[in-house]
């Protein structure tokens, strides 16, 4: 099949097949080089770091189904023959990490490995590493996940039990029957792999797609609305969203399709679906995303499917303030792009830092703070994850027009020198020079430490109607307070060791 007739890989035919015209690969060139100013590219020794890690990580997942086979009083010869793999999804099986950027990683093993196995024996396998550190295990999360740094790399290592007998090197993932007779933790493990090499799998131009995608993370972290927890898009959704642009532009080199992205996706007719292929039937009995049967699949705003099966949204929480955001964006970002094209804007500006807390003129402050480092880690992450339900409750006070959640916390430690200090740490007063960031911790030697992490939502009031008079109100005690009891209904909160505030300021 010649370029200029490429294969569908999605699932209409492309918009246009034509090669990239000159102007069009000059435009790529300025854009690469302007990737590379922003330091997007990791250099070739901290690559050839990443693969050693896999190998020694890989060999390591053999050695620990083999005790585990061992100890299960399999033979000697079986067990060193049960195999186990490592696969990556992600950043990195994408090929658009960066430095100092994580992999993700999965470690599959046959049936008679346990989950259990994978956080208590290789738990210990990966303790007694002089290479290992930062080594945290998350066994009960959504999907269970060993955390740590092998080699200074760090690692987010999950697993999957196969309903195999053994698991060789040549094994492969794509085949939907390997999830039969899996558990739905084991099902999503796999299913970050399973989605990652089918995105690669659909894409016309692997290189195109990976510098376009660099492009939009870098642009999507810049205007803050990077950050799937928080009801804007994550990784995986910006990933399909510029394979499907790859698609309908098969012979485009990646300045072409930057370009068209704002465009497409500002116009697109959202809740229309993206998808990168067509939804299939598959072997389990799970729910597959299908609006006209699911009431909730209907409600979702920006359906993004992922094209693995069992498909699901990867966007369901984006709400209605997240939404105009991000159109907003696109608005702007299509703009841009339009004046790079006729040399009248460069690439740089495009990726100008949000002005987020320039924008408005009220803010929620939302602090979660505790007294240990092990211990405000798991809080502000339970915090975080519920902020978007007070999204969803502020959307509904009258008089806000939008409510804006800032895609990130803000990390701090204060060393107080007395009680009424701790308190005031805990909402949001302190004094500023013993305020610094959480990296430079281990320099100071204090007594009373507070963690904070600091979350920030703005706020756009509606303005006042023709004829209104008096004052008005704006009454976010419910939503507030709604919020408050939902985050210290958690199991393990102690209210102790943990509070919580939310403050409303004004700019």
């Amino acid at each position: 099949m010649s370029q200029d007739q490429p294969r569908q890989c999605g699932v209409t035919a492309p918009i246009s097949i034509a090669q990239a015209t000159e102007d069009e690969l000059k435009l790529t060139e300025d854009l690469v080089k302007t990737l590379h100013d922003y330091g997007l590219f990791e250099s070739k020794t901290e690559a050839d770091k990443r693969v050693i890690v896999l190998r020694q990580l890989n060999e390591l997942v053999k050695e620990f189904v083999y005790k585990v086979s061992l100890l299960k009083g399999l033979p000697e010869a079986v067990a060193r023959n049960s195999g186990g793999k490592i696969f990556t999804f992600g950043s990195y099986r994408l090929g658009v990490h960066g430095t100092g950027a994580d992999i993700d990683t999965l470690c599959v093993f046959p049936k008679h490995v346990e989950r259990d196995h994978f956080f208590t024996i290789m738990y210990e396998m990966l303790k007694e590493r002089s290479e290992v550190t930062g080594l945290t295990a998350v066994a009960d999360a959504y999907v269970p996940v060993i955390k740590m740094h092998f080699s200074g790399i760090p690692i987010d290592f999950v697993c999957a039990r196969l309903n195999v007998d053994q698991v060789s090197d040549k094994l492969e993932l794509v085949d939907n029957n390997i999830l039969k007779g899996l558990d739905e933790r084991c099902v999503r493990s796999l299913n970050g792999s399973r989605v990652t090499d089918e995105i690669l799998r659909l894409v016309p131009n692997i290189p195109v797609f990976r510098t376009a995608l660099r492009t939009i993370k870098l642009w999507a972290k810049r205007r803050a609305i990077y950050a799937n927890v928080m009801g804007f898009l994550g990784g995986v959704a910006w990933a399909m969203l510029v394979a499907r642009i790859c698609q309908l532009y098969p012979n485009g080199c990646a300045a072409t399709v930057v370009c068209r992205f704002f465009r497409i996706m500002y116009k697109w007719d959202w809740p229309e679906p993206v998808l990168l292929k067509h939804m299939e039937e598959g072997p389990l009995q799970v729910r597959v995303w299908n609006p006209k049967l699911y009431p909730a699949d209907k409600i979702h705003r920006m359906p993004i499917i992922t094209p693995a099966y069992p498909s699901m949204c990867a966007t369901h929480n984006v709400t209605v303030s997240t939404k105009a955001i991000m159109l907003k964006e696109f608005k702007r970002g299509m703009e841009i792009v339009e004046n790079i094209v006729v040399r009248s804007g460069r690439w740089e500006d495009l990726f100008e830092p949000t002005n987020f807390f320039h924008t408005y003129k009220h803010y929620l402050q939302v602090i979660a703070s505790s007294y240990s480092p092990a211990s405000q880690l798991q809080w502000s992450g339970l915090v975080e994850s519920r902020l978007r339900q007070f999204v969803l409750k502020l959307e509904l006070v009258e008089m806000l027009g939008l409510v804006h959640p800032y895609n990130k916390g803000i990390n701090k430690v204060h060393y107080c020198l007395s009680e009424k200090e701790r308190r005031d740490a805990t909402h949001g007063l302190y004094p500023e020079d013993r305020t610094i960031t959480m990296k430079e911790e281990e320099d100071k030697k204090m007594v009373q430490p507070v963690y904070t992490t600091t979350f920030y939502i703005g706020l756009s009031v509606e303005p006042k109607t023709d004829g209104s008079t008096g004052p008005r109100r704006l009454d976010l005690v419910w939503p507030t307070q709604e919020f408050l009891k939902l985050v210290k209904s958690w199991d393990k909160y102690d209210e102790l060791k943990m509070n919580i505030s939310v403050k409303n300021i004004k700019r």
